[in-house]
C-alpha cells in the first residue's frame, strides 16, 4: 500500500529511504479526477515490482509547500527518486505503457545493480551482460590502475573513451610511461590518496611541458575532476589556475 508522506515526513520517507531502494511519489489533490484514475494503476504495477520500489503519496492541497519545491504545476504528478535525487518523472494520466516504462527507468537494472555492488567481479559480470557499459567500464578500469594494472585498464577503457571519465583514466594511465619529476610526483600523491599534492604537480607539469605530454597531463587533471565531482573545492580552485596556465 502507499505511504502518505507530508511536508514533515517527506525527508525520512523519501529523499533517505530513496538511498536504500526506489521510491516513486505521486503528487495528487481529492479534487483531481485523473489523479483518481492514475491511482490504481500506479498501485498495481508497484505491487507486480515485488519489492524493488516504494510508493509514496503526496497530497498537494495539505503540503502546498512540497508543491512549491518540485515545482508541481499540474497533477497528477509523479516523481520516481533513487539516491536522494529525481530520476524519472511524468504529469498527466498515461497508459499502462508508458508506467510502465517510467518504473523501468527508476528501478535499476540487472547491470546497475552489478555496478553498485563495485567489486571486480560483478563488474566484470555487468560487461558479460552489456558490453556497453560504460560506467562499468569506469568502475572496473579504476579498479584495475589503482592495482597497478595499466595496459588490462587501457583495454577495458578504450571502448569508452568518448566519455570524460574514462578519456580521464586512460589520460592517467599514459602518464605511468612519462619520465617527468612533475607527472611522476602527481602520480605517487595520487597513490597516496593527496588529490590536492597531485593537482599541484600535474599542474606544475602543464606549465612547464608542451604538445602532446601537456595534453595528457591536462587529460589527467580533468579525469580527477571528474572523480572528485565538480563542485568539490579542489576541482573549482584548479580548474580556474589550469584554465589559466591553458590560455
Amino acid at each position: 500500500m502507499p505511504v502518505d508522506v507530508t511536508e514533515a515526513t517527506f525527508q525520512l520517507e523519501v529523499i533517505e529511504r530513496s538511498r536504500d531502494i526506489p521510491v516513486v511519489v505521486d503528487f495528487w489533490a481529492a479534487w483531481c479526477g485523473p489523479c483518481r484514475q492514475l491511482a490504481p494503476l500506479i498501485e498495481a504495477i508497484a505491487e507486480r515490482r515485488d519489492g524493488e520500489v516504494l510508493l509514496a503519496k503526496v497530497d498537494i492541497d495539505a503540503n502546498p509547500g512540497l508543491a512549491r519545491e518540485y515545482e508541481i504545476m499540474s497533477i497528477p504528478a509523479v516523481k520516481g527518486f533513487r539516491a536522494g535525487a529525481v530520476v524519472a518523472e511524468f504529469v498527466g494520466l498515461q497508459p499502462e505503457a508508458s508506467i510502465e516504462s517510467f518504473f523501468n527507468k527508476v528501478i535499476p537494472s540487472a547491470v546497475e545493480k552489478l555496478v553498485a555492488a563495485g567489486d571486480e567481479d560483478s563488474l566484470r559480470e555487468a560487461l558479460v551482460r552489456d558490453a556497453g557499459s560504460t560506467a562499468a567500464r569506469v568502475a572496473l578500469g579504476r579498479i584495475m590502475l589503482e592495482d597497478g594494472r595499466v595496459h588490462e585498464a587501457v583495454e577495458v577503457l578504450r571502448p569508452a573513451s568518448h566519455d570524460l571519465d574514462a578519456a580521464g583514466l586512460i589520460a592517467l594511465a599514459g602518464l605511468r610511461e612519462i619520465d617527468h619529476p612533475d607527472v611522476a610526483a602527481g602520480l605517487a600523491a595520487l597513490e597516496r590518496g593527496d588529490r590536492e599534492g597531485a593537482l599541484t604537480h600535474l599542474l606544475d607539469a602543464v606549465r612547464g611541458t608542451t604538445g602532446d605530454l601537456r595534453d595528457s597531463v591536462r587529460g589527467a587533471m580533468v579525469g580527477v575532476f571528474r572523480e572528485l565531482g565538480d563542485q568539490h573545492p579542489l576541482t573549482v580552485r584548479f580548474r580556474r589556475r589550469l584554465s589559466q596556465a591553458l590560455y
